[in-house]
């Protein structure tokens, strides 16, 4: 598993640059901090980017400016040790199968829809519940 490639999942994006849950935050620091330093790659979807964004401006406290926010999705954009993960409307059809498939909530069956077109059978997340719905995915909550 140490060389299969994980996705991040939103929460774990916010928790490493959220000031309130300090236990959360250094955990998952140290876990998106491998990718800064080059020991390690992840992938990450347009989606969590786009989530992340709009949580870590808007729903934590305090919130991180937009143009800091902006910046940290841009380096990541730009960061060859994320791979950034894009989808389609071929997506959004084998997302509504996994929703209704496996009564998951739709955002997270579209992520799991986008890992699988890229071949990604791997999350960080602390969302464990929707994501053991789907077979063949590993799951990790780093931050339990």
């Amino acid at each position: 598993m140490s060389d299969d490639l994980f996705l991040v999942d939103t929460n774990i994006l916010v928790y490493a640059y959220n000031q309130d849950d300090a236990e959360k935050r250094d955990i998952c620091k140290a876990l998106v901090e491998k990718c800064w330093n080059g020991t390690q790659k992840y992938a990450v979807s347009i989606q969590n980017l786009s989530e992340f964004y709009v949580i870590i401006t808007q729903k934590i406290k305090p919130p991180v400016p937009a143009e800091i926010a902006r910046q940290i999705v841009q380096d990541i954009i730009d960061f060859s040790n994320w791979q950034v993960l894009e989808f389609n409307s071929k997506t959004l059809i084998s997302a509504m199968k996994l929703n209704a498939k496996h009564n998951i909530h739709y955002w997270d069956a579209l992520i799991c829809a986008t890992m699988m077109e890229n071949g990604i059978t791997c999350v960080y997340t602390e969302n464990v519940k929707d994501f053991n719905k789907i077979p063949g995915l590993t799951i990790v909550n780093p931050v339990l």
